[in-house]
Order: C-alpha cells, then structure tokens, then sequence
C-alpha cells in the first residue's frame, strides 16, 4: 500500500487551476465562478489576502478538495482499471450496478506489464493498493511528480510511506489495516484477509472523552441536566460504535477501554449508579437491551461502551444518489417502513403554538420509530398521533427530542389520566402486556403521577 500524504493541502490550492477544473467539469456559469473566487480570496483577519489555499472550515472547502483531487482519481485509474484492451467484451453488471470487469483484468495481469493499481481516497486522504514493492515504488515516484507538476502540491516525506500489508498495520480514517492469512485458496496459495483495529490514537482520543462525559454526569445540580449530561454521554458513545464498527476486531478494542470506564462511573457516582432502572428509550433498547453491561444513572439508561460487535461493510447501490431523480427515488425506496403520506402531512401542519424545535423533532421521531406508538407499537395514523413531553413543560421539560415521544391518543389520556373510571376503560380497550404497562408507568412516573397496577 502506498501512504502519501500531501503538505498542508488546503493551504496549498492553486486558485487558477480550480477554477480551470471546474470549467473542465462543465460548470460554465461565470456568475457562481467569481463568487467561488471571492470566497477565495476573502481577507483572514491578521494575515490579510491569501493567494492560494482554501478557507479552513469553509462549507464548501470539502467540496473543493474533491474538485482538486478528482483529477488524480482518473490519472490512477486510466493507469489500470480504464486501460483500454484490444479484445473488447461484454461486462456482467451486478445487483448494486457495478460494472464487474474480473475478466478484463485478468487478461491485463497475463498480457501486459502494467502496475497494478487501485486508489481509495477520502478528501485529501488516500491509499493506493499494488501488488508488488516494486511497483508501489515506481508509482509512489510517479504520484509525488504527477502531484507536483500538475496541481503544485508537495507531499510530506516523513508521513508518506510503503507499506507491506502483511507485515504492518497501516491508517486510515482512525482504523489500522493489516492483512493476515486465513486458510488456502483451491490453488493451494494462501489466502489474505483484512484484519482492523481502532488506530492507537483515535482509541486513546475515544478513552478521554469518554472519560469527561462520564465525569459530567456527576456534576449536575438538578434532575434536568442530569438528563442532558447522560444524553450527552450516550450520544458520544452511539457515535464512536457507529462509526468503528466495521472494524474486525472492534469488540476486542473497546474492551480495553471499557473496564477502566465502568470503574470511573462506580467510584464517581456509587449510589446513583445501578443495574436496574427504569424505562429504557427506544434506540438504546433495540441496540443494548440484551446487554448484562447496560447500567442505570438515576433511572436513566447509559450504553455500555464494551458492548458491540463487528458489522460487515455492505456496498450501496450506485443508483442512491440525492443528487439525481432516479437517486432520490431510491432513497425512498428505503423508507417504506415509514408512510411517507402521513410523514408529509405532519411537515406542512405543524402543531400550533409550538417550537420550530418541537415540530422538528416530532419529524425525527416519527421516522426513528418508524411510524409506531413508543408504547403499543401499533401504527400511527394521521388523527391519533399525539407528541408527548416525558418531563411535562409544568416540570422544567423542553421540547427537545430526548423528552418526547408519539404514542396514540388513547396512550397519551392514559399518561395523564388520574381518574379510575377513565383509566378502567382505557385499559380494557388498549389491553396492555405487562412490558407495555412498565413503559407506561415509567412516563406516569415521570409526569409525578401514580403506578397504573
């Protein structure tokens, strides 16, 4: 694998040669490419106009890295995979629309003298796998030169390197790749798979912050932001599982981290912290809600950090695309599990008298639980979805989308009902299992009313 790093690449933009790519691309509106140029060119207070470079948290400079580097994507690609070949063929599409050329390649590798090649690139981030040192070597050369005379970019001799994969580990994007042998092929070679960890870093970086985030759970003056410390906590540790893992071995990662955690909430918050609680919300319940790790800080739940195992990285269509009709209509596609009919209708009547974040978040949770009461999970129609405030408004609650929840209209008179005829009837028509009444009393409880028995 061949690592290049490129020298501070915003830093270093050539202005002419972006905008020259972008006519090249087809953007010939003169209007939006004199704005793109002012923004450029915008003054950076103490250091006055830049003369290259682009704007260092700018929305747009993502974008432009792309624009930059999108030539070297098919330079290196023209190198292998676009080679034209004599004998032409017809190429197998698969089910996720890539063109499967096996055949073409295979006839490269036996009549040819080309370096094999394929780029992955991320940003200004980029790997290029080869099959041989020796290629890798002669390709590093080539990019490093190809870098610097079309696009005025340096790499960075100290960051850039060649790696054997199946000596070393290489990074990229926080995870450390290495290929190890796992049985033989029927040819009798060996066979190689990827093996992935959290790179040291960004696992150290991850114990810190976890760390802070659970030491914010001790420190709250009231029940409020109790609530908001460990929504905070959770929201930090989804993310970090969401984003690893794909790596192999993440399981075995986080466990190293994990111990240490647990300790530091136990010593920490001792009596506040328990293993039974109360009522768990519902991403957390369908992800951890087997889990013997899950604990409870003041009734509320926190995801254990050690709990989760490796995902495998599924290719997606090439047709999802929000950029184009055919893309969008796929995207959809996937949403059929939510009525889209009902999602419209609760965008354009939003509740009266109500926050933008209300309305907004009465969106989220529709979609996120897909179109089903939190408490029966029955499906919510058009004139029977109510948006219930956990901790009501009279109690300090806001409208933020950890303390609402849609239920029916029945669910939501049983919340606040407090007369026993009333409650009688409703329950005999919503006939509730005792795991849909536990939810039920866990609201009831925190509206300061009485356990429904």
């Amino acid at each position: 694998m061949i690592d290049i790093d490129i020298k501070g690449f915003f830093d270093n933009v050539n202005h002419g040669k972006l905008l020259r790519q972008m006519w090249a691309l087809g953007i010939h509106d003169k209007a939006l490419l004199s704005i793109i140029s002012l923004m450029l060119k915008a003054e950076i207070a103490g250091i006055g106009f830049p003369q290259k470079g682009t704007p260092q948290g700018g929305i747009i400079s993502p974008l432009l890295s792309n624009i930059v580097l999108n030539e070297l994507d098919w330079w290196i690609t023209s190198q292998w995979e676009n080679m034209p070949t004599v004998k032409k063929r017809e190429y197998v599409r698969l089910n996720n629309g890539v063109v499967d050329k096996a055949q073409k390649y295979e006839m490269l590798r036996e009549k040819s003298k080309l370096k094999e090649c394929y780029i992955v690139r991320y940003a200004d981030d980029f790997k290029i796998f080869c099959r041989k040192r020796s290629d890798a070597v002669k390709l590093f050369n080539a990019v490093k030169d190809w870098l610097k005379e079309r696009l005025g970019l340096d790499i960075s001799p100290e960051k850039s390197m060649i790696v054997n994969l199946k000596k070393r580990y290489s990074m990229f994007l926080g995870f450390k790749l290495k290929a190890v042998q796992k049985g033989k092929k029927s040819n009798g070679k060996t066979n190689y798979v990827v093996e992935s960890h959290i790179s040291d870093k960004a696992l150290k970086k991850i114990k810190l912050n976890a760390k802070k985030f659970a030491v914010a759970t001790e420190f709250t003056g009231n029940t409020n932001e109790a609530y908001k410390a460990i929504n905070r906590y959770n929201s930090y540790v989804l993310g970090v599982h969401n984003y690893y893992r794909f790596a192999t071995h993440i399981s075995k990662d986080f466990r190293k981290i994990a111990l240490g955690q647990l300790r530091t909430l136990e010593n920490r918050l001792r009596d506040r912290l328990s293993k039974k609680g109360g009522e768990i919300p519902l991403y957390i319940e369908e992800k951890y809600g087997k889990s013997k790790q899950l604990r409870f800080i003041d009734g509320m739940a926190i995801i254990p950090i050690a709990y989760i195992q490796t995902k495998a990285p599924l290719y997606k269509k090439r047709e999802i695309n929000e950029y184009t009709e055919s893309g969008r209509k796929a995207i959809h596609k996937q949403l059929e599990t939510v009525n889209m009919n009902i999602l419209r209708y609760l965008m354009r009547n939003p509740v009266q008298n109500n926050s933008v974040e209300f309305n907004t978040n009465r969106l989220a949770l529709y979609c996120s639980q897909r179109g089903k009461c939190a408490i029966t999970k029955q499906n919510l129609e058009v004139e029977n979805i109510h948006c219930h405030h956990k901790v009501p408004r009279k109690f300090g609650g806001k409208d933020n989308y950890a303390n609402l929840t849609l239920v029916t209209k029945d669910v939501h008179t049983l919340i606040h009902a407090t007369d026993e005829t009333t409650i009688n009837r409703l329950l005999e028509r919503l006939n509730l299992d005792r795991d849909k009444k536990r939810k039920l009393n866990t609201l009831r409880k925190k509206a300061e009313l009485s356990e429904i028995v």
